[in-house]
């Protein structure tokens, strides 16, 4: 995977456990999985909101959604960031239970290390504006 940590300065999502499926083609957006979810997104998400995308490669919702949130995600220029969970990877179905996904795609904000909101399925990139500006704080 090619080093984009330049403009996402939270090398925890880049480290030896971040699964390499993913070539990001915005800075703000990284692998995660379970070894390293705490801090790339519980602990990230105090500086930066962070939206995580519950996803699965069999899954149509999810490979409809993904260019749809990599665009939104590059429109924030780096305010909300976004990562991706394979749930058929590794051990990363334990997160999707304890988060209680029972389908994908689910994406989920998390801000101040906590869960803000989420939404399931494919939508157009309207209602992810409309859904992440509704969980950002004012100012």
């Amino acid at each position: 995977m090619d080093d984009v940590r330049l403009g996402w300065k939270n090398p925890a999502l880049f480290d030896r456990h971040a699964m390499a499926y993913l070539k990001p083609s915005h800075p703000w957006i990284a692998p995660v999985d379970l070894h390293d979810f705490d801090s790339a997104v519980l602990v990230a998400s105090h500086e930066h909101p962070v939206l995580v995308d519950f996803w699965a490669d069999w899954c149509s919702p999810c490979l409809v959604i993904a260019p749809v949130l990599e665009r939104v995600i590059a429109e924030y220029d780096g305010v909300v960031r976004l990562a991706k969970l394979e749930v058929d990877a590794g051990e990363n179905m334990k997160m999707a239970g304890h988060y209680r996904v029972r389908g994908f795609s689910t994406i989920i904000l998390f801000s101040h290390g906590e869960e803000q909101g989420r939404f399931s399925g494919a939508h157009p990139a309207p209602y992810i504006r409309t859904f992440i500006d509704r969980h950002l704080p004012a100012g």
